[in-house]
């Protein structure tokens, strides 16, 4: 059943993407810029995130199983760090280079846009490069 869910779940999330042309790479570049033609239509993409994700989570803050009953877990962390910082900036910037971040690249890969598709190759290969840079780190620091 989680996996059904989950399934609709993104499948509702890649819609509103498409519906709300979040996966045209010039829509998201004309929103970042700010002394051109600028854009302003992703910023109310974004308000209502921001609307329904504040909500979401003032309400899971008082439950302990998600809407199905599995276990809940809420991120932690509320911490600003040097690694938060770098990791925002470095989104930011391959967000700007290219006009995608991750939800909008895949979207944009399935329906056939190449330009998406290299886009999730490299963000997918940065993952990989960072798993293996951690795990390079852990063992340095655990002395394995």
């Amino acid at each position: 059943m989680h996996r059904i869910t989950e399934f609709f779940v993104g499948l509702l999330f890649g819609l509103g993407l498409l519906l709300s042309g979040m996966t045209d790479p010039a829509k998201v570049l004309g929103f970042l810029d700010l002394f051109g033609t600028w854009d302003p239509s992703l910023a109310f993409v974004m308000g209502g995130a921001i609307a329904v994700g504040f909500f979401a989570f003032a309400l899971a803050r008082k439950r302990t199983t998600n809407l199905l009953g599995g276990a809940l877990h809420l991120p932690k962390a509320i911490q600003i760090d040097k690694r938060l910082v770098l990791g925002g900036l470095t989104f930011g910037a391959g967000w700007g280079l290219a006009g995608f971040c991750p939800g909008p690249g895949i979207v944009s890969m399935a329906s056939g846009e190449v330009k998406a598709a290299v886009f999730v190759a490299a963000m997918v290969g940065g993952m990989v490069i960072f798993e293996i840079a951690e795990r390079s780190v852990f063992r340095q620091r655990v002395g394995a």
